[in-house]
């Protein structure tokens, strides 16, 4: 018997890298996954790969009508309420405070914080009383990254965030935690090299700050958001859990 069976999953951002690595392995553990994208093609392809047990929700988590269709389709779909909630949508780029722009702040923002604050509180009609809610953090928050400091900014707030709503919620027995991943080879990633060329290089250079001397591999990731969603972390809230190599840590 899996670790979700015949639970039901919203999974943001699910169409590529940690967020369909997560999925699959919610679908390996017998639950039914929904996971939304910005991108028609690339979400169908994505539902089409999962199988049976996943729905596709097309959506922009920074655009509040978009929210609520989608918990809309969750909530009329006849899978019940939500057991576990992956707040996964989100993004980033490099920008110096020189080269920072009003627009990028606002993107950046717009999408990591806001996103995730309206897609926590449109959820909680759907959520469960036991339910587990991980929110995408990031080890960028724990250190000081040069050209990395809005985003690694956006993910300090949601780390606030996690703990204010683990107070919030504990009453109805829900668990909220962060995962903060390290370095992870996923297209969100490799797609900040300036040039295709330099993609190994960027990667080469960031397992170089790790001490177990590589980058992550979506499935890594999507293990440790496993446990936080599973009951084996039963008595685990409000916490960060790093999945980064020993970066932050050691």
């Amino acid at each position: 018997m899996g670790q979700l069976e015949n639970k039901t999953a919203l999974i943001t951002g699910g169409t590529s890298g940690i967020g369909f690595a997560t999925a699959q392995r919610f679908v390996e553990e017998g639950a039914h996954v929904f996971i939304t994208g910005r991108r028609e093609a690339e979400l169908t392809a994505a539902a089409a790969a999962l199988g049976d047990q996943a729905t596709g929700i097309r959506g922009d988590v920074a655009d509040l009508d978009d929210l609520d269709r989608i918990f809309s389709v969750v909530a009329s779909s006849g899978k019940g309420l939500l057991d576990v909630l992956f707040v996964n949508a989100g993004g980033g780029g490099f920008a110096t405070l020189e080269q920072l722009t009003p627009e990028a702040f606002d993107q950046t923002f717009g999408v990591n914080v806001r996103g995730t604050v309206f897609t926590v509180q449109k959820a909680l009609p759907m959520l469960a009383d036991h339910a587990s809610v991980i929110i995408a953090g990031s080890n960028a928050a724990s250190k000081g990254n040069p050209a990395f400091g809005v985003y690694a900014a956006t993910k300090a707030a949601l780390r606030s965030f996690t703990r204010t709503w683990a107070a919030e919620l504990a009453g109805r027995h829900i668990r909220v935690n962060t995962i903060a991943p390290g370095p992870t080879e996923t297209p969100g990633l490799t797609g900040l090299a300036p040039d295709p060329s330099q993609t190994q290089g960027m990667l080469d250079a960031m397992a170089g700050n790790v001490p177990l001397g590589r980058v992550a591999q979506p499935a890594e990731i999507a293990n440790a958001v496993l446990f936080l969603a599973s009951d084996q972390a039963s008595y685990v809230t409000g916490t960060e859990l790093f999945a980064d190599g020993g970066e932050t840590q050691v």
